[in-house]
């Protein structure tokens, strides 16, 4: 099945988050490397899967699950 890959900037057009926020925020709390974005050949630029990043936003939130925010602004999903 082909994937989309999109840059920071890409993506920010399709989820209205700007790009610095999907890069600094959402990279590594809630898009996870290998499963909502990669690193092609150990570089520094990145990809953002589009198929797995619009199943996340559409994945309904449990009533059950809650969020600790963390100090440097990341958070804790319990």
């Amino acid at each position: 099945m082909p994937q989309t890959l999109l840059n920071a900037k890409e993506l920010s057009q399709r989820i209205k988050f700007s790009a610095p926020y999907i890069n600094h925020t959402l990279k590594d709390n809630v898009f996870i490397e290998g499963v909502h974005y990669i690193k092609p050949f150990g570089g520094r630029k990145i990809f953002y899967i589009w198929e797995a990043i619009e199943k996340e936003l559409f994945k309904p939130s449990s009533p059950t699950q809650f969020i600790i925010p963390m100090a440097r602004g990341g958070v804790c999903h319990g």
